[in-house]
C-alpha cells in the first residue's frame, strides 16, 4: 500500500514536469509611451501638436521670462465701504456694487488678485476674500449655499428637491438639511425614514397626513411659518393644495440624504406579488397596474378643502393632541428686544419633536444677534432673508469669518462661540436649530456682567466705565448702526 502511494505522487510530480513551459510572447512588453504620441492620428483641421519638445525640460538660457507685472495698479479698482479703514478694526466689507474688488484692507497698498476669479463670488464672501485680521488657525467650512446642491425634480413637473448633508458640509455631522418645492396639488409619496424629521414652512400651504404605531391617525393643513415634525419610522405624506408650496426640513442625522428614504411604491414593487396578494388578502391581478419606479414627488388630485373628508380613523382614534405633529408656529407672537426679534420652538411646547429645539430670529440693519455659544448642542443655521457675517472662534486659538445671504446654511461646532451681524439694509430672517430639550445659549455679555467686576477687569484691562455697563439679564439681540463704518456703540454716542 505504502509501495503504490509513493508511485502515485511520482507519476503526478512527472506528469506536473511534462506541462508545456510558458511562452515568453505570452506575457506583454511595455508600451512606449512616445512611440504612441507620435504615430497618434490628429482630428481633421487640426494643427500644432498636443506635445512640446524634450528640450523645453529644465533649465535653459534661452528660456524666456516674462517682465509684464501682475500687480493691479489702484486706477483699475475699486474699494468698498469699509475697505481703506483701519484693518484691526474688522469692519464689514461691502464689495456687492465695486468694480473689480480686491482682497484689501486698510486702503490700496494690499495684494491684489488678477485672476483667474469670479468676482460675484468674491463679492458675496467678502469676509473670506478680504478676511479681518482677527481670522486666524484653521476652522472647516461653515457654509453651504442650497444653491449649489443638486436639484433633483419630480415626476411632470410636480416639484423638485435638493440636499445638505456632510458630503456638501463636512463639520455637519449632527444636522442635515433638504429644501424642497411641491407644485400646485403635487405629493411627496407617502414615505418613512429613520431619521427625525423637522420641518418648516417656507411658503403656501400643504396638507399632512400620518399614523403611529398604534393604529392613531393625524391630519392637519399648515402654511407659511408653521412646523411639523415625524418622529422615525412613522409615515407620513405630504400634498401642496393649489398654490404650491416650499418647505424646509431638518433631519437629526448630518449623513442623510433625501434619496435614501422609505418610499410606498419602492414597498411595493420590491415584493413579489403573491406576497402583496397575499399579505392584503386579494388576488396578484389587483397589482398588475402598479408604478414603474418611484413616485418620490408626482402630480396629484386636488385635496378637498374640507379636511374632515380625509380624516381617517380606526378603532384606535385620534393621536392625543399634546402628541400630534404640527404647531402652528406662524400664529405665535415673537419676543421683540431692540434690534430684533425672536421666537423659540423647543419640546417644552411642541413635546412630539423631543430632541429639537429651534428659534426664528430677526435682527434689524446694522444689529447683530449677540456673541454666545451652545453648551450640549451644534447649531444648524438657514438664512431666510437678508444677509449677514458669522465669525466662528474655535478653542484654542482659531477663528474664521463667513458671509451669509438668503438660501445659506450655517453650521457652528458645539461649543464655538459666535455671532451674527446683519450686514444689510433689510431686516435679517433667520432659523437656528439644535438638536436639544431646551433651547438655551451662554451669552458672553451676560456671562461677564455676571462675573466680579475685578475679575473680568484683571482679565481684560478694561476700564470701569466699560464694566459698569455689562448685563446681567440677556440681551439675545444688540443694537447697532446701519452704517456699517461705525465704530462707537456707547449709548451717548448714540449705540444701545
Amino acid at each position: 500500500m505504502r509501495y503504490s502511494f509513493v508511485h502515485v505522487l511520482s507519476s503526478l510530480a512527472g506528469s506536473a514536469l511534462a506541462f508545456p513551459a510558458p511562452q515568453a510572447s505570452a506575457i506583454p512588453s511595455p508600451v512606449d509611451p512616445s512611440a504612441v504620441a507620435s504615430d497618434q492620428v490628429l482630428p481633421k483641421g487640426a494643427s500644432g501638436s498636443l506635445r512640446g519638445s524634450e528640450a523645453l525640460i529644465g533649465f535653459a538660457a534661452a528660456n524666456p521670462i516674462s517682465t509684464e507685472s501682475t500687480v493691479i495698479p489702484p486706477d483699475e479698482f475699486e474699494l468698498g465701504t469699509g475697505q481703506s479703514a483701519d484693518p484691526d478694526e474688522g469692519l464689514y466689507i461691502d464689495l456687492t456694487n465695486v468694480k473689480n474688488p480686491q482682497p484689501i484692507r486698510g486702503g490700496t497698498t494690499g495684494p491684489t488678485d488678477p485672476g483667474p476669479r469670479t468676482d460675484a463670488y468674491d463679492a458675496l464672501n467678502s469676509d473670506i476674500f478680504a478676511p479681518p485680521t482677527t481670522d486666524a488657525g484653521d476652522v472647516g467650512q461653515a457654509k453651504w449655499p442650497f444653491g449649489l446642491s443638486h436639484n433633483r425634480h419630480g415626476l411632470a413637473g410636480a416639484g423638485w428637491a435638493r440636499n445638505q448633508n456632510v458630503n456638501q458640509l463636512p463639520i455637519a455631522t449632527a444636522m442635515a438639511g433638504v429644501n424642497m418645492r411641491l407644485s400646485p396639488n403635487a405629493y411627496r409619496e407617502l414615505h418613512w425614514h429613520k431619521q427625525g424629521e423637522w420641518a418648516l414652512m417656507l411658503n403656501g400651504s400643504v396638507r399632512v397626513q400620518s399614523m403611529n404605531e398604534a393604529g392613531q391617525t393625524f391630519v392637519d393643513d399648515v402654511q407659511e411659518g408653521d412646523v411639523w415634525f415625524f418622529p422615525p419610522g412613522i409615515p407620513h405624506s405630504i400634498q401642496a393644495f393649489d398654490t404650491g408650496c416650499e418647505f424646509l426640513l431638518v433631519f437629526d442625522s448630518g449623513d442623510f440624504s433625501e434619496d435614501n428614504t422609505f418610499l410606498l411604491s419602492e414597498l411595493m414593487e420590491r415584493n413579489p406579488k403573491e406576497v402583496l396578494a397575499k399579505n392584503f388578502r386579494t388576488t396578484t391581478k389587483t397589482f398588475d397596474s402598479l408604478p414603474d419606479g418611484q413616485l418620490w414627488i408626482f402630480p396629484g388630485t386636488p385635496a378637498p378643502k374640507n379636511i374632515s373628508e380625509q380624516n381617517v380613523t380606526g378603532p384606535a382614534g385620534l393621536i392625543p393632541k399634546q402628541t400630534q405633529y404640527t404647531y402652528h408656529f406662524s400664529q405665535q407672537q415673537p419676543l421683540n428686544v431692540p434690534g430684533g426679534s425672536i421666537k423659540i420652538l423647543d419640546p417644552t411646547t411642541f413635546p412630539v419633536a423631543s430632541s429639537f429645539s429651534a428659534a426664528l430670529i430677526t435682527v434689524e440693519p446694522g444689529a447683530m444677534r449677540e456673541m454666545h455659544w451652545h453648551t450640549t448642542s451644534d447649531e444648524w443655521t438657514y438664512f431666510l432673508q437678508g444677509s449677514a457675517r458669522l465669525t466662528v472662534y474655535q478653542a484654542p486659538g482659531s477663528s474664521r469669518t463667513f458671509d451669509f445671504t438668503a438660501g445659506d446654511v450655517g453650521y457652528v461646532p458645539v461649543p464655538n462661540a459666535h455671532y451674527l451681524e446683519n450686514t444689510g439694509n433689510e431686516t435679517l430672517v433667520f432659523l437656528e436649530v439644535l438638536q436639544a430639550k431646551e433651547y438655551s445659549d451662554i451669552s458672553v455679555n451676560q456671562w461677564l456682567g455676571l462675573t466680579p467686576k475685578q475679575i473680568v477687569k484683571d482679565h481684560l484691562k478694561v476700564s470701569d466705565g466699560f464694566l459698569a455697563t455689562l448685563r446681567k439679564d440677556k440681551p439675545f439681540i444688540v443694537q447697532g448702526n446701519p452704517d456699517l463704518t461705525t465704530t462707537d456703540f456707547t449709548p451717548t454716542a448714540g449705540g444701545s
